[in-house]
Formats: C-alpha cells, sequence, structure tokens
C-alpha cells in the first residue's frame, strides 16, 4: 500500500499540530503549512522525519497555487486556517474588524482548497475546521458565527459538488490552543473553569481531541457533507 499523503494548512500550532503528529504516526507522508518560519521551525522540531513543512502565506493566492503546484498529488487535506478577529456583541462590533476576520480564515481556506483541487486524490478527502460559533447561538459571537457558520454552510453543497471527493468539516468547542492567547493567563484560566463546569464532559478539549475525529473522517471513506461537533457536551 501506498504512503498516504496529507497536507495541513495552518499545522504548525494547536489542532493542526496534533493532527499532524497523531497522523505522523501512522505512517503518512505529511506536511504542514504555515505563515510564521519561527512557529515552522519550533513545530517541525517536536515532530518525526515523516513530516515535511512549508512556509505559505494562505491569504496569497499565488503563493497557496503556487505550493500546491510544487507539493503535487494530496490523498487528504485538512484547512486547519485560523483567526481571532470578529468577536464581540454586535451593537459594538467593529465591522473592520469582521472582514478582518473573514481575511484570516473564510478566504484562506477557500484558497486552499480552490487551489489544491487539481492536486486531490478523487477518492481522497478535504476536512475544514470550523468552529461552534457557526451554530450555537452564543452572545457575542455574531461575527465569528458569521465566518464559520459561512463554511459549514457550504460543506453540503460541496460535497455534492464534488464528489466522490468527500468534504467535511470538524467544528470544535472550547479547546485549550493558543488560539486563546488574547486573554490574559489568569483569566485564560478562569474561562476554561468556567466552560469545563459547564461541558458534561467536565473540561474544555485538547487539541488531540479534535485530530482524532479529523483522521476518523480520513479514514471512514463513508463520511461526506457532515458537520462534526466535538463540544465535550456544551451544547447540550
Amino acid at each position: 500500500m501506498s504512503q498516504m499523503k496529507v497536507v495541513i494548512a495552518g499545522g504548525t500550532s494547536g489542532i493542526g499540530l496534533a493532527t499532524a503528529a497523531l497522523l505522523a504516526k501512522e505512517n503518512a507522508a505529511v506536511t504542514i503549512t504555515g505563515r510564521n518560519p519561527q512557529k515552522m521551525e519550533e513545530a517541525l522540531a517536536t515532530l518525526p522525519a515523516n513530516v515535511k513543512g512549508q512556509c505559505v502565506d494562505a491569504v496569497n493566492t499565488d503563493h497557496i497555487k503556487a505550493f500546491m503546484a510544487a507539493h503535487g498529488a494530496i490523498d487528504h487535506l485538512v484547512i486547519a486556517l485560523s483567526g481571532a478577529k470578529g468577536g464581540g456583541l454586535f451593537k459594538e462590533l467593529d465591522l473592520a474588524q469582521l472582514q478582518a476576520g473573514f481575511a484570516e480564515k473564510f478566504f484562506p481556506q477557500l484558497q486552499t482548497l480552490q487551489a489544491a483541487l487539481p492536486y486531490l486524490s478523487a477518492n481522497g478527502s478535504v476536512t475544514l475546521i470550523t468552529a461552534v460559533s457557526g451554530h450555537a447561538k452564543a452572545p457575542g459571537t455574531s461575527g465569528l458565527g458569521a465566518i464559520n457558520g459561512g463554511l459549514e454552510i457550504m460543506v453540503p453543497i460541496l460535497a455534492k459538488e464534488l464528489q466522490p471527493l468527500r468534504i467535511n468539516a470538524v467544528s470544535p468547542g472550547v479547546i485549550d490552543t493558543p488560539w486563546w492567547s488574547f486573554l490574559p493567563e489568569e483569566a485564560r484560566s478562569a474561562t476554561f473553569q468556567q466552560y469545563a463546569q459547564a461541558a458534561p464532559a467536565g473540561r474544555v478539549g485538547k487539541p488531540e481531541d479534535i485530530a482524532a475525529v479529523i483522521a476518523q473522517l480520513i479514514h471512514n471513506t463513508f463520511m461526506t457533507g457532515q458537520v462534526v461537533t466535538v463540544d465535550g457536551g456544551l451544547g447540550l
């Protein structure tokens, strides 16, 4: 059996990095991308030799297209590109920041997928990483919900358009990743404790929790057009 070729866009930290580590253990040939050379160096230092890295600016369409052309054939694509802009109560929401949020996550995810299409195996898969803000209906998340909800609503449509290529998304709840670095450590700890008490699972998530579901979507060839929520039961 040939070695599975996986590209993880946004694989230098958090969920993307955990997914790279998990798939590398399965002996996949993994390539991670990210914009920051220092983060790339630090990420590769923690990963085995069957993981390669390439600095790619996912905001730049030409840069993405050039990377995909140089990489060539892809069996599975994981798009973990993210951003933190666009949160806050709507009456106070800076719409310029919301536009920046779309520019950081929504369009880079779609640009990456579109650029990868000529190189993806027809029997392969694409997994987008969204967030529960896309459907949780929580006050203060209308902007983030628009970004993630916009991606999620496209998933079943793309699954039909691009068949037999499988298109899914994983929608994480509160996960302890660098995404939360906008909060000071004490406030972040208090926030996590609050969510842990509210969740039936009794804790916030770890990147490895999401990586395990991504791997399942890669391997389960009967899963397509689905948005899988992984939130520790917080939305129940």
